[in-house]
């Protein structure tokens, strides 16, 4: 299934769907959501795609009962079908993910409607702003749409835990996607030690999206991720981390373009940095220790 679409495609869809034209329906998400303003509730009420459903990161795509995880903890199962169907997501449609921030926060939607085993998803290419761009209509308030009947059944996306994050330095490739001044342990705003996974290397989810916030074309990406050791010839496993594993989903979804499957380590710095037993490295370069 493709992984992005336009906003010119996307407008279409909904356009087909308004006139009784559409083959399936298209349920759109907005997932409004940064490190600065975690509650996007005040943002998607001043101006959204219409019929979009703002989606509430921590609350909806986290589970913050489990301790020990991370900051954002994946959901289980259950709760993310309760999720799902509070959005109106029936089994069989397809469902578009946008934020305002080049997807880097609506990919953690994308990621887990895939886990979920949702067949269509797709990231709106350049987020909001694309659509804006384009010179498409904008909806405020809130959406209110009929439940659904979606089911979640996790496992359609790998995903590894803190000691396979460990370990997959040597022989695969471990991704940072944090900023690179996190990664070099020059700052720290959020979490308890500054620095990166050792053996970790550095490619920052920005830098898969051009100035307009699109994302890059999959050659590109192909090239971006070879240089930081990303070989799919090689049969080498790659997986990639974040803060808390929300742009590492973005980064995930990057090497999909690429054709790269990756998996994905939720719990992120904001696991590793807690844990005191782990070390912490620094610097530019990938080191052991």
């Amino acid at each position: 299934m493709p992984i992005l679409i336009t906003a010119d495609e996307l407008a279409a869809r909904l356009d087909a769907e308004r006139t009784g034209r559409a083959d399936t329906r298209t349920v759109v998400l907005d997932v409004r959501w940064s490190l600065a303003q975690p509650d996007g509730t005040d943002a998607y009420r001043a101006g959204h795609i219409p019929g979009a459903v703002y989606v509430d990161l921590d609350g909806e795509l986290a589970d913050h009962d489990a301790v020990g995880e991370g900051r954002h903890p994946l959901p289980t199962e259950a709760a993310f079908a309760r999720a799902m169907r509070r959005w109106g997501v029936r089994d069989g449609d397809t469902v578009v993910v946008t934020d305002d921030l080049g997807n880097q926060s609506a990919a953690r939607a994308w990621w887990l409607l895939r886990h979920a085993g949702v067949a269509d998803v797709r990231m709106l290419d350049g987020a909001l702003a694309a659509w804006r761009a384009a010179g498409l209509p904008l909806e405020t308030g809130d959406a209110s749409p009929e439940p659904g009947d979606a089911t979640a059944h996790f496992g359609g996306m790998p995903v590894i835990g803190i000691d396979e994050a460990a370990a997959l330095p040597g022989r695969g490739v471990l991704l940072d996607a944090r900023a690179v001044e996190r990664y070099r342990g020059e700052v720290e705003p959020i979490d308890p030690r500054a620095g990166h996974i050792p053996g970790a290397r550095s490619a920052p989810s920005g830098g898969s999206l051009d100035a307009s916030g699109r994302f890059l074309p999959a050659e590109a990406l192909r090239e971006r991720f070879a240089a930081v050791g990303v070989v799919p010839e090689s049969g080498a496993p790659v997986a990639a981390y974040c803060g808390s594993g929300v742009t590492a989903a973005h980064a995930v979804a990057a090497l999909a373009i690429a054709g790269v499957d990756a998996a994905l380590y939720p719990g992120s710095w904001s696991q590793w940095s807690n844990d005191e037993t782990r070390p912490a490295a620094t610097g530019d370069e990938p080191s052991a220790d």
